[in-house]
């Protein structure tokens, strides 16, 4: 309903605030009630029920890191091992393959270190 009286629409509209001042203030209590709430007991319970299924998880995945490591080692090839990277998924395997990666290519650089410090010897 439109209305022309403009009293009315003043009162309209300091009733529209005070509403949404209310609805504000009841949202702060919410939020301040849910930020200091206690930790419930039961969901205390379902993690010490969870604890040793993601511990054995865990161990599992702390094997498999173990054995791609292991594997790791044996590849000497650059290439091999950049192709592990774009197969891997996980996480902490792209990370084992990339430090893999960066000590190969250390090593590669150390290698030509020698003859290169032998070739300037040769020409002086």
């Amino acid at each position: 309903e439109a209305t022309l009286d403009l009293a009315e629409r003043r009162r309209i509209r300091s009733a529209i605030r005070e509403l949404q001042r209310q609805e504000l203030e009841r949202d702060e209590e919410t939020l301040a009630s849910k930020r200091f709430r206690p930790e419930r007991s039961s969901h205390r319970q379902d993690d010490k029920e969870n604890w040793p299924q993601s511990r054995h998880l865990e161990e599992e995945q702390q094997a498999a890191l173990a054995a791609l490591s292991e594997q790791l080692e044996a590849i000497t090839s650059v290439e091999e091992l950049t192709k592990l990277l774009r197969a891997a998924g996980e996480y902490e395997e792209r990370k084992l393959i990339r430090a893999a990666i960066r000590k190969l290519r250390a090593e590669e650089i150390e290698g030509e270190a020698p003859f290169l410090c032998s070739g300037v010897d040769a020409l002086e």
